[in-house]
């Protein structure tokens, strides 16, 4: 079952300055969209997140240097808000390339998973507990922490069989520690790095929706073919290792 610690009415020190900044951050993207995204032909009245995210890469790539934060902040607030952030992911690898890019997901998807965490067990702990009730793969994770917490974040996050955006909430409601959260999430560097390169392969942000790029030489188009599926391999044999030491665990 999951667990139930009673938590303190006051935030703990170390603590404190992290959910200011994240707060901080929420309002920097509501500032963010209120003004230089206003310029933007983005209709809210048709709520579609994957539209609305294609438009904010749009502004995104066009800010230049300070881009990349944009897209890290925006990379946070999708994480806090259940938004896709496979398409951030992708447009990071159009927008900065897969080494710039793959760094940008990662600091954004961290910062992100580690506020939905702060959030999970501060502030919505009984929301989280209802909404995973009764998953027996929440609850396995729930008892394996008490002794492994260090581990199992890293294997989850290896391993893409968990959702991502509800399990950064779950683990806010379970024994691990914040610092075995924090460096658990080196896990998802195999996988934000595959997706990053796949969403390189297209030459622009609108190629998102295809698979096949356009305009290459046969000897580009062959590198980017064998870059390709020599990092899908990669991520497959990782994933596979951390489905049986998962397995293992009886997770």
């Amino acid at each position: 079952m999951i667990s139930h610690h009673i938590f303190p009415n006051i935030f703990p020190k170390k603590w404190r300055l992290f959910i200011c900044l994240s707060l901080a951050v929420v309002i920097a993207c509501i500032w963010t969209q209120e003004t230089a995204l206003a310029e933007t032909t983005i209709d809210f009245t048709e709520i579609n997140p994957q539209i609305w995210l294609k438009q904010v890469l749009q502004w995104i790539d066009s800010q230049g240097a300070i881009g990349a934060i944009a897209f890290i902040l925006v990379y946070i607030i999708a994480t806090v808000a259940f938004l896709p952030g496979s398409l951030l992911t992708l447009g990071a690898g159009v927008i900065f390339d897969v080494g710039l890019g793959s760094v940008y997901v990662f600091i954004g998807a961290t910062l992100g998973a580690t506020a939905a965490f702060l959030v999970g067990r501060y502030l919505a702990r009984d929301w989280v507990v209802k909404k995973i009730s009764g998953n027996k793969k929440f609850a396995a994770i729930d008892q394996a922490v008490g002794n492994a917490g260090l581990k199992i974040v890293l294997l989850t996050r290896l391993s893409p069989i968990f959702p991502f955006n509800l399990l950064n909430y779950a683990f806010g409601i379970t024994g691990v520690s914040f610092s075995d959260y924090v460096i658990g999430s080196i896990g998802m560097i195999p996988g934000t790095i595959m997706y990053v390169y796949i969403g390189s392969l297209a030459t622009s942000l609108a190629m998102l929706d295809t698979a096949t790029p356009s305009g290459n030489s046969s000897i580009q188009l062959a590198m980017k073919i064998f870059g390709f599926v020599a990092t899908v391999l990669v991520t497959i044999y990782i994933t596979k290792l951390a489905k049986k030491a998962l397995d293992a665990e009886g997770l």
